[in-house]
């Protein structure tokens, strides 16, 4: 990797704990993504694990039919949490949950620092390294948002998403990833659900789901898989140490609050 720009490294700041398990697994791949050569070069991270966010596939489903979410709107707690990461000292924000970027305005709207998309990052990834079609392992929400069919549609890349009934299959191995169960019975069950949108053309799979690396590594299928987690924290990495600049809004930020 190139030298760090001298100056101050920026300090992270992390939405997650959804789920916590998947929180950790980003933290590890961005230490094993920072070269050091002594334990102060690595970068501040700021973590707001936070499982109590409310259930955001149930909220997409309640909000696209008109309703009111009944257990909770994900928004408000989403940008309390960046609102408080900002003034606890981070210069740019990122979050550990695919599903959540659906309240990605809420966030940018509360903020002044910027915040780093897991789904454009990916996304633009997948645009310099794929081949053909991608297949997504995403939740239920993430897929009724559309959150990476629109952002593939945008760099001219077909979406595969996974047939109704896969869908739910993977809803199902997800619960008992949350719930701690990493058996080679879920793993098994991913991989085929990843073998199932090969067989339907995808030429590479991005893991949309920060539940899915954690199951599911390049040795279980036979296309590139691109790890939305892993690509991140690489990211974040070069925008922490200034080797880039942090990448612009792809939307102005509306803030009236005072952070």
């Amino acid at each position: 990797m190139e030298k760090a720009s001298l100056g101050k490294h920026l300090t992270l700041g992390v939405i997650g704990g959804m789920g916590p398990t998947a929180s950790l697994d980003f933290l590890s791949k961005l230490i094993a993504a920072t070269p050091v050569t002594c334990e102060q070069d690595h970068i501040r991270v700021i973590l707001d694990s936070n499982p109590k966010v409310p259930e955001r596939n149930q909220a997409i489903s309640a909000q696209a039919r008109g309703e009111t979410p009944e257990l909770g709107d994900p928004g408000p707690e989403l940008a309390a949490m960046a609102r408080g990461l900002q003034v606890a000292g981070a210069d740019f924000l990122i979050m550990a949950c695919n599903t959540a970027h659906a309240f990605a305005p809420e966030i940018k709207a509360a903020i002044t620092i910027p915040f780093v998309s897991m789904v454009d990052e990916t996304v633009a990834h997948a645009a310099a390294t794929a081949r053909g079609a991608v297949g997504i392992l995403a939740t239920q929400g993430c897929v009724d948002a559309a959150l990476y069919q629109t952002a593939l549609d945008g760099v001219g890349i077909k979406a595969i998403v996974l047939e109704p009934e896969a869908q739910a299959r993977f809803m199902e191995l997800l619960h008992e990833i949350k719930l701690g169960d990493l058996s080679g019975r879920v793993r098994a069950g991913m991989a085929e659900l990843g073998r199932s949108l090969i067989r339907r053309g995808a030429g590479a799979i991005i893991a949309g789901c920060t539940e899915v690396p954690l199951v599911l590594s390049q040795d279980d299928i036979e296309v590139p898989l691109l790890d939305s987690t892993d690509h991140l924290a690489r990211r974040c990495v070069r925008y922490a140490r200034g080797i880039e600049p942090l990448p612009k809004p792809l939307a102005p930020i509306r803030n009236n609050a005072k952070v």
